[in-house]
């Protein structure tokens, strides 16, 4: 059994309905899947699917690329992260590869997406792109390690996964991992203890080989976990089960 830690099921379009990505993910033994939110305006749906279908789970938060005519308040997150079928708080980091300018509010808002985490005692999802050592900085200094989380499509160095697990935060390899030019992520997915990993699709985003260039749908979690197996030399059970169990771990669920 495989687990897709990073989705936007909503984003997928009106071609393809939930029923079907669901089916689809099952057939290659992706049974559940973890529907992130990016912004407020389309969470409702994404907790909708939560409350609906047993295999999806859903998290609360605004990308740090999203535009708002007023920033998401701290008592927000928190009102919205007390839904028992919210099991994350974000996505939620820094981007300053679409950003541009002063982006101290950028930094705010990843602060604040922190602090929620804090309050309701639930991980975080964290975005890194293109930020140097700001992401760790700001982890540290406002104590994420107390809920830890997931660095998302983890595309950076393994010096900054180490910093990343020293926090308690798992590392989780999407499509990228299986790009002929992702060679830095490859190495870094061979070094991540198997205990600290997760794998993804971010679909409909970054379809990995055999499928890139075609839309991504979280049954293809499966080819990123298949990659990953080779990488290491190992069994693609045995990176299924572990990656599902760090799952489960992480996100404090008890397996149905």
């Amino acid at each position: 059994m495989l687990v897709d830690s990073h989705c936007h099921i909503p984003m997928l379009g009106q071609d393809m309905k939930v029923d079907e990505v669901i089916a689809n993910a099952k057939a290659l033994g992706v049974e559940h899947m973890l529907c992130v939110s990016v912004d407020l305006e389309t969470y409702p749906e994404i907790l909708s699917l939560a409350e609906q279908y047993d295999c999806i789970y859903a998290s609360v938060g605004v990308h740090p690329n999203t535009s708002m005519q007023e920033e998401v308040s701290h008592e927000t997150l928190v009102q919205l992260a007390s839904n028992n079928h919210v099991i994350a708080i974000g996505e939620t980091g820094l981007d300053y590869f679409r950003s541009e300018g002063d982006l101290e509010w950028q930094r705010e808002r990843f602060r604040t997406h922190i602090r929620a985490a804090k309050s309701v005692n639930k991980p975080l999802i964290i975005h890194n792109r293109k930020v140097g050592e700001d992401i760790t900085r700001i982890l540290e200094e406002e104590g994420a390690d107390a809920v830890g989380g997931v660095m998302h499509c983890f595309v950076d160095d393994w010096e900054t996964a180490q910093k990343a697990m020293e926090m308690n935060f798992y590392i989780s390899f999407s499509g990228i991992v299986t790009f002929k030019n992702a060679k830095e992520v490859q190495e870094v997915a061979k070094q991540v203890p198997l205990d600290r990993m997760l794998v993804e699709t971010d679909s409909p985003y970054l379809t990995p080989v055999p499928y890139r260039g075609k839309p991504n749908q979280p049954g293809y979690t499966r080819y990123v976990a298949e990659f990953i197996a080779a990488l290491r030399d190992t069994t693609l059970e045995h990176v299924a089960e572990q990656t599902t169990a760090n799952f489960f771990k992480l996100f404090n669920i008890k397996k149905h």
